[in-house]
């Protein structure tokens, strides 16, 4: 039987893989600012530490949303949880 500390850590590494997942967007819009900068002869500015602070923003805020979610679950009884559902 899982414990409290086990199941809340599935949830959050859980919410932190899914929040770093849906980061496709990004690697849409870098994609984008190299079309866009080949067809118009725009140099393309960015930076690294910009990237890497969206994806510690969009890590930061999975993690925050799913902790509630994960301490409610671990602070329940699973059977109980599943009767419930």
């Amino acid at each position: 039987m899982e414990q409290r500390p086990d199941i809340l850590l599935q949830f959050l590494i859980e919410s932190l893989v899914l929040s770093l997942i849906g980061e496709p967007g990004d690697y849409d819009r870098i994609a984008g600012t190299f079309v866009l900068a080949s067809f118009t002869q725009w140099p393309i500015l960015f930076s690294i530490e910009a990237i890497l602070l969206a994806f510690l923003f969009s890590g930061s805020v999975g993690v925050f949303f799913g902790f509630y979610p994960a301490r409610k679950a671990s602070l329940l009884n699973p059977i109980e949880a599943l009767h419930y559902e």
